[in-house]
């Protein structure tokens, strides 16, 4: 793998940039690995990068039906924050953001992580005692938020309306080290830097069976021809109960439509990310200067990338009272993904009842924000067997009823 730097950028310049390389590789599969990751998402790819670099485990195939991060990796809003309630959620979600930070230089690929800092504004006194709480916990946690006043918030968002007469801003919850970064970077570097290390990623195959000897898994079957393995990781995302099913458990997901949308591009007026949980929308500007809006999943369960209209209505019309300038803007693309809610609203990244087959879902609408942390995570659980990241996350929490209750910090969707 050749190195990006300003000084390729100038040797390019000097040959008419006929020397550039393909990012990574598109192989032929082989018969056997020591590990297939199914998903070539941002969590499947993070997943097979820490395997490789953090236990020399590169004999890895990435296999994708469709093509790399283009699920959800590719539709979601980009919203990067730790502030969570519970103390496992904060752990692993301040892993994540922690890594964020470094993950351009140790990728070598620019991800454009933006840490402009995230609100999550109040506006019901049950949010306002609720975000207060979440702030002493974050402090005992080690995860630098505030809670602000609305005065404050008006400073960091001069386009907001405070005094709504359904929607008044009586607060929020800031995390300044919160941010934003380009999603397609962040699959487009972790494929790079995993096809440098050797792994293979098998784009357009679609697996469709789980070959097992007893308890144990041996390989999958898919569209392109069997593939053995010795360990099998599930990082599907909506179709994460469609897999399991495959390798003869059950989990406890439920599969629905998350929507988003972007307007036409105007100048900067908003330089921090705004989410409004009583409304049920957030709202950031990318670099291209479109309003990024993300609303409510669907109310019914579905594997549709569409969602029905009437939370697009719902969630622009909304925060419209609370942005009025918004409404001055022209609907741009919109778009849905499909995202897979637990009961508790945490994810799980787990052992599963079948021996070398591990699972990483349930991460609903909080996906993108966990990337890198769920990666290192569950590479770990991978390679050891266990981690201390990932303990609180198993499968055995719904059978003992020891929940990670995260239905407040989790979002907007929940």
């Amino acid at each position: 793998m050749k190195r990006y730097s300003v000084f390729a950028i100038a040797r390019e310049a000097l040959r008419h940039h006929t020397g550039w390389e393909r990012a990574w590789r598109s192989p032929e599969q082989k018969s056997k690995y020591e590990v297939i990751i199914v998903g070539a998402g941002g969590h499947g790819l993070a997943t097979a990068y820490y395997l490789g670099k953090r236990f020399g485990i590169t004999n890895v195939a990435i296999l994708e039906k469709g093509w790399l991060g283009g699920g959800n990796t590719g539709r979601n809003t980009t919203i990067i924050r730790s502030n969570y309630l519970q103390d496992p959620s904060a752990a692993l979600y301040e892993k994540s953001r922690s890594l964020y930070e470094t993950m351009s230089q140790d990728l070598n690929y620019n991800v454009m992580f933006s840490p402009r800092g995230v609100i999550m504004l109040a506006q019901t006194q049950h949010e306002v005692r609720g975000y207060q709480r979440t702030a002493h916990a974050n402090a005992l946690q080690g995860v630098k938020t505030k809670f602000i006043r609305p005065e404050q918030v008006k400073e960091l968002v001069p386009i907001i309306d405070i005094n709504g007469s359904r929607y008044p801003v009586l607060g929020g919850l800031w995390q300044a080290r919160g941010g934003t970064a380009r999603h397609d970077a962040v699959a487009w570097g972790y494929a790079r830097a995993c096809s440098a290390m050797g792994m293979d990623i098998i784009q357009q195959c679609e697996v469709t069976a789980v070959r097992r000897q007893g308890s144990m898994v041996v390989g999958v079957d898919t569209n392109r021809g069997a593939i053995d393995c010795e360990k099998l990781g599930m990082v599907v995302a909506g179709h994460s109960g469609h897999l399991a099913d495959m390798a003869g458990f059950r989990l406890p997901l439920e599969s629905v439509s998350l929507q988003a949308l972007v307007s036409e591009p105007i100048k900067p007026c908003m330089d921090v990310v705004v989410m409004a949980n009583t409304v049920h929308g957030y709202m950031s500007q990318s670099d291209k200067g479109e309003m990024v809006i993300g609303g409510g999943t669907d109310g019914y369960n579905n594997f549709t990338q569409r969602g029905s209209f009437h939370h697009i209505e719902e969630t622009v019309r909304a925060l419209i009272e609370t942005f009025p300038m918004i409404s001055r803007l022209k609907m741009l693309r919109q778009w849905g993904g499909i995202v897979d809610v637990t009961g508790d609203r945490s994810p799980i990244l787990s052992k599963t009842p079948v021996d070398g087959v591990f699972i990483n879902c349930g991460w609903g609408t909080g996906g993108f924000k966990a990337i890198p942390g769920s990666g290192w995570a569950m590479a770990e659980l991978i390679a050891k067997g266990h981690s201390p990241l990932t303990e609180e996350f198993s499968l055995n929490r719904f059978r003992i009823g020891k929940f990670i209750d995260e239905s407040v910090a989790a979002g907007v969707a929940h």
